[in-house]
């Protein structure tokens, strides 16, 4: 069952399930049915630490919504998905999902968020892992994301779980290593993309957006927004900078995570997505405590391309 989110499932979707998704009446949708559906993937997308930047396109479309005089359903209906470009804040992809939205009455991106949301499930997915283990792995470790995960593998808190010895944790941090580099492949092979994908961004240019960063934001240069996790006062003190370098276009943050508040590394901690020519990720850079690149900034999983690059520098 999903859990709440953001205030729980919305009133106007809970009201109309049909074999247990989301189904609104296309023939009767309103302004406010489309803004609080994207309220709903607003909400999902940052319960999976997406770019803040896309959720705040969700949110921002809702409010829009919510304040125009004029049906969004109509306007489609007349004009079609140009008409719904016009509107503020509606790009191709918000007046797609309003299209979808009229034409179908349901969102294949809600349901595909909320397929994604359990982590047992998506633990599941990792070699040698069933349904006992990773369960016992988000119940005993409060691990949620398969990032999270890694780190609790290479901590030593995936050790504690009473069952799982050496020989398993390498297999886990081996498959989570060829997992979390290879996302970007899976995330523009399900847009429909068959081209070969670039590479991701050399660590240099992550390490330079990751300098650039820390100095503006603790210059106070860069604007602030309130995240909804870990924010019980709704305060503004997460700095966001948005850049295009190389033909990437990123967005760096302090790492907001429960890992990170609980260990107070989030200034040390930073998360950049990087997109081009559809492929998404995200990486984390932070200081090495450890090993031979102790004290030096690394992006995790990419250790040995650092060791290199600050061996050739």
């Amino acid at each position: 069952m999903l859990p709440s989110v953001g205030g729980g499932i919305r009133a106007v979707i809970s009201a109309r399930f049909e074999g247990g998704l989301p189904v609104i009446d296309a023939s009767d949708i309103a302004n406010d049915d489309i803004a609080e559906i994207f309220e709903q993937v607003a909400d999902l997308l940052e319960l999976q630490e997406a770019n803040p930047f896309r959720i705040r396109r969700y949110r921002q479309a809702a409010e829009q919504l919510q304040h125009m005089d004029r049906s969004a359903a109509d306007l489609y209906r007349k004009s079609g998905e140009d008409g719904l470009r016009q509107l503020e804040g509606v790009d191709d992809t918000l007046a797609g999902a309003i299209a979808e939205l009229v034409d179908t009455g349901r969102l294949g991106l809600l349901e595909q968020l909320e397929s994604e949301l359990s982590p047992t499930a998506l633990f599941e997915r990792l070699p040698g892992v069933g349904e006992e283990l990773a369960r016992r792995m988000h119940d005993e470790l409060g691990v949620e994301t398969l990032e999270e995960l890694e780190e609790a593998a290479y901590d030593g808190r995936l050790e504690r779980i009473e069952g799982i010895g050496a020989k398993k944790i390498n297999g886990i941090r081996n498959t989570l290593a060829g997992v979390l580099s290879r996302s970007a492949h899976r995330r523009t092979y399900r847009r429909g993309y068959t081209t070969e994908l670039p590479p991701e961004p050399p660590v240099e240019l992550l390490l330079e957006v990751d300098e650039t960063y820390r100095r503006r934001a603790e210059a106070g240069e860069l604007e602030r927004i309130a995240p909804k996790r870990f924010n019980p006062d709704n305060r503004a003190w997460l700095p966001v900078m948005e850049t295009t370098r190389e033909g990437w276009s990123l967005t760096a943050l302090y790492s907001n995570t429960k890992r990170a508040h609980q260990l107070d590394q989030t200034d040390d901690w930073i998360v950049i997505y990087y997109e081009r020519h559809g492929a998404e990720d995200q990486c984390t850079v932070l200081t090495a405590t450890s090993g031979d690149l102790e004290g030096y900034r690394v992006v995790r999983s990419r250790e040995w391309e650092c060791r290199e690059y600050y061996e050739s520098s």
